[in-house]
């Protein structure tokens, strides 16, 4: 997980309510693989948009409504790290729900970190170790 923005700008996206699954996203080595899959398999559309140094990002959309996206695993950083979907759940506020975490048995694995243009996210463990994602969006500036 970097610091570059990965999923859709907050005005691109109806917000559920806090504790909803808002975004999902596949970390993969070969994104062209994947989008032939999914594509094939589940009718999914996609669009490629240049994030600058971290590279192409992917959205996913179906039904005309965008859900997820993929990013290109490359780089020292994905070092014995497989291929996997990262699942993201709208809180409104990252910190205090990072704390809980922590208060709560589970861990905090990165973050909180700013990624520009879309919010802050934090990456947790629960107690039983399966990762999840928190994610607090911000208003769009500009």
């Amino acid at each position: 997980m970097s610091d570059a923005a990965t999923a859709p700008a907050p005005e691109a996206m109806q917000m559920p309510p806090p504790g909803s699954f808002v975004w999902h996203e596949l970390t993969t080595p070969d994104p062209e693989k994947a989008k032939a899959f999914f594509g094939g398999l589940l009718g999914w559309t996609f669009r490629t948009q240049d994030m600058g140094e971290m590279g192409m990002y992917t959205i996913c959309s179906h039904g005309g409504r965008d859900f997820g996206g993929m990013m290109k695993m490359e780089g020292p950083m994905w070092d014995g790290i497989p291929p996997h979907w990262m699942n993201y759940i709208n809180v409104p506020d990252i910190h205090a729900s990072a704390r809980k975490v922590e208060e709560l048995g589970g861990k905090v694995c990165h973050g909180p970190f700013l990624a520009t243009g879309v919010g802050w996210i934090a990456v947790i463990n629960d107690p039983t170790g399966a990762v999840i994602s928190l994610i607090q969006f911000t208003p769009h500036e500009g």
